[in-house]
């Protein structure tokens, strides 16, 4: 180790303006690379801090209009979704649905305790809203199978509503509010990202409205899908079932609106992988410029030390051994620079993450253990490709030639 030290030092000392110039480049290409590399980071933290909000294995379906006539049916005719589909759609697709939970809301609805009152209404829910989502619960407990079972008048609210109404989210459980004339017990309080709606059972909903079975949205969780033709055909699997409930053509797009979320999932999740493929691309092509100045140097070296060279081979110094000490001078002069330049870019990439804070295109733009670690290998790669050349030329040097060599 003492040695290589020696012999690095030596190519430095020699080739001192060459060397700094060039590990400049090197420096200034992995600078690039990390830059980016956190950039793209950045981007891609954002889309998953926005993805936190909902679950990627939903596909959620809305009521839409008909756009085409249909068994008599003229068009034009609006489409509106029953809670009693979710059964019929867990039953028509079980082997593709793991579960599905309708979505109705009465808007007018004001909720009120002695401290304040709400007007923003409330939604009905099933207990699957929780996963689809990705709420958590702060304090008690989400709706469960026995609230809808029993239409138990229980209600799910926000921190933010809990406060307003009980000055003390953490003071809302097991206690009453008034809804539509009637007491509802607070069986739990959530936080999400952007949600606060306040939550009642599904069947609780129907029991103080009239039996009313009117839903805005089903959400359907899916399982077992792996490509986008897996998500294409659970859809159309679904809407086929929606179609034969509601008379309207499977094909016409909107009768029901759809989001897929599994296939918008997998199609954000691939353009993320483009953009981490793009920035290694062009980072590597920046640092190509540094590596062939690093061979260039390790040939000047090679070349300056050529009847040293010869001098060990004709004592008895082995090729692997001469080979070895050109590639890991190499090795050593890259990565010196190019620790630099992981210095420099994780320092700047702090600086941004401090200045720009958090957005909703672009979160925390740092570099973890595992760019670093890539990083690295690149480097130690990069500096072997570059002594490569020269070390295959400095094995190549007869003895007897180097001895002569002046």
């Amino acid at each position: 180790m003492i040695d290589l030290l020696r012999e690095i030092g030596q190519t430095l000392r020699n080739n001192r303006l060459r060397t700094v110039l060039t590990g400049i480049s090197v420096a200034w290409g992995i600078f690039m690379l990390i830059v980016l590399l956190g950039a793209s980071r950045g981007v891609a933290n954002a889309f998953r801090a926005n993805m936190d909000g909902q679950s990627d294995n939903v596909i959620s379906f809305w009521n839409g209009v008909t756009t085409k006539p249909y068994k008599g049916f003229k068009d034009g005719r609006r489409i509106r979704l029953k809670g009693a589909d979710v059964s019929a759609i867990e039953h028509d697709n079980h082997s593709i649905v793991s579960h599905a939970g309708a979505y109705a809301s009465v808007d007018t609805a004001r909720i009120s305790t002695s401290l304040d009152v709400l007007t923003d209404g409330f939604e009905a829910v099933y207990p699957d809203a929780l996963k689809s989502n990705r709420i958590e619960m702060v304090h008690g407990r989400f709706i469960n199978g026995r609230d809808i079972d029993d239409a138990r008048r229980v209600i799910v609210l926000s921190d933010k509503n809990a406060r307003i109404l009980f000055g003390d989210d953490a003071d809302a459980v097991g206690k009453t509010v008034n809804s539509l004339g009637l007491a509802w017990t607070v069986a739990g309080v959530y936080t999400h990202r952007w949600r606060s709606q306040s939550m009642v059972p599904y069947t609780a909903y129907k029991a103080v409205t009239g039996n009313s079975d009117d839903a805005y949205q089903i959400d359907v969780t899916v399982e077992g899908l792996k490509t986008e033709a897996d998500g294409d055909r659970a859809e159309q699997e679904i809407r086929n079932t929606l179609s034969r409930r509601h008379l309207f053509d499977p094909d016409d797009n909107s009768a029901v609106w759809v989001w897929n979320r599994f296939n918008s999932y997998l199609t954000n999740a691939a353009a993320m992988g483009y953009l981490d493929l793009g920035v290694w691309i062009i980072g590597l092509f920046t640092l190509l410029s540094g590596i062939v100045g690093v061979s260039n140097i390790m040939f000047v070296s090679v070349r300056e030390r050529t009847h040293e060279i010869g001098i060990r081979r004709a004592i008895g110094a082995k090729p692997r051994s001469i080979l070895t000490q050109i590639l890991s001078e190499s090795v050593a002069v890259t990565a010196l620079f190019g620790y630099i330049g992981i210095v420099l870019g994780t320092i700047v990439l702090q600086i941004i993450a401090t200045v720009q804070g958090e957005s909703e295109g672009f979160k925390d733009p740092t570099v973890d253990l595992a760019i670093a670690a890539k990083v690295t290998v690149a480097l130690i790669i990069c500096g072997a490709l570059a002594g490569l050349f020269p070390a295959l030329k400095a094995i190549k040097v007869k003895p007897v030639e180097a001895l002569r060599d002046e």
